[in-house]
């Protein structure tokens, strides 16, 4: 196929100027350079059932693909990919700082929740604290009036051992005048 090609200036400027224009956007040149291969293509000399069905099909199938994106580029307005690269960072700009408040407002939550569980472990130890204490005070209470009660007891019997001397005292002075 090398061989269908002229080999000249115009061919090698042709093919370098091929390699540096982008894809989506074909210079005039390589225009003119992909009509001259079509017209040659078509025009091979000789019967055009003699080519193979195949390269001619899928040249037709790729020159209407880059037609169809040429049209598809035209049709739509051109695009600021500068603006819309600024869009995006703005954008992730903001998600980052949301993320970052998230995380803060989650950092301060935990603290309150782990003074809050702190706040439950003490009171929940006190609760005991004060259960065993409020125990132990119940029992002291009734000890106390379980001693108060034998204090009342002791106070009567040292009342009746009292009156119970001065009974034997009396006796024993009624016994010895009569003994005398």
């Amino acid at each position: 196929m090398s061989s269908m090609y002229p080999h000249t200036k115009e061919l090698s400027r042709t093919r370098k100027s091929l390699s540096d224009s982008p894809p989506s956007s074909p210079s005039p040149t390589a225009k003119n350079f992909r009509h001259d291969r079509a017209s040659r293509l078509d025009s091979g000399g000789g019967d055009s059932k003699a080519e193979p069905l195949g390269r001619t099909s899928s040249y037709t199938r790729r020159e209407t693909r880059l037609a169809a994106l040429n049209k598809q580029e035209d049709d739509t307005s051109p695009r600021d990919y500068k603006k819309m690269y600024e869009d995006a960072l703005a954008e992730n700009d903001k998600l980052k700082s949301r993320l970052d408040d998230s995380k803060h407002e989650l950092t301060k939550i935990r603290s309150q929740l782990d003074k809050v569980n702190q706040k439950q472990d003490r009171i929940a130890e006190r609760s005991t604290v004060l259960e065993s204490e409020k125990r132990e005070k119940q029992a002291l209470e009734k000890r106390v009036t379980d001693m108060e009660e034998e204090l009342k007891v002791l106070t009567e019997l040292k009342s009746d051992n009292q009156r119970l001397k001065d009974e034997n005292g009396a006796l024993i002075r009624v016994i010895s005048k009569l003994s005398k």
